[in-house]
């Protein structure tokens, strides 16, 4: 890849690890980490994760890339919501991985639409796309009602 394909770069930078402060190159991002109680941590109140920023940043990633297909399908739901959970555990080798389980509500379309839009998107999501083959990504597709 050459810089002439770059489409947009973000760029963050943590100082003190998982227990510390991520800030962006533009400052819009400016937060305090913390440990997790369930990793040995202190859980500071008012601070993130590491787990929980690949969570929100795959949702909206992902609704995104949703949304470009919903377009392009003419379909409108009431709503777009994509809830993404991101678990760590220890795999076989006894290093930490993740795993990502997403539900997303598409009120309005059917459940057939939903779920081709939903396969759609899983295949030119970025987020989708780095993951792919690396951890496990679990989708859950409903059309509840808002």
């Amino acid at each position: 890849m050459t810089t002439t394909n770059i489409l947009h770069t973000g760029q963050a930078k943590s100082v003190g690890g998982r227990d510390g402060q991520v800030t962006s190159n533009d400052n819009n991002l400016n937060l305090e980490l913390t440990l997790p109680k369930s990793l040995g941590g202190r859980a500071r109140e008012g601070a993130t994760n590491p787990e929980q920023l690949f969570a929100a940043g795959y949702s909206a990633c992902f609704g995104g890339a949703l949304g470009f297909h919903l377009r392009a399908a003419k379909l409108t739901p009431d709503e777009i919501a994509v809830d993404s959970t991101v678990d760590m555990f220890l795999n076989e080798e006894k290093l930490p991985t993740l795993t990502v389980s997403m539900h997303v509500n598409l009120p309005g379309l059917t459940q057939e639409q939903a779920e081709d839009m939903v396969a759609k998107a899983h295949e030119s999501c970025p987020y989708s796309r780095a993951t792919r083959g690396n951890i496990d990504v679990n989708i859950t597709v409903t059309t509840d009602p808002v």
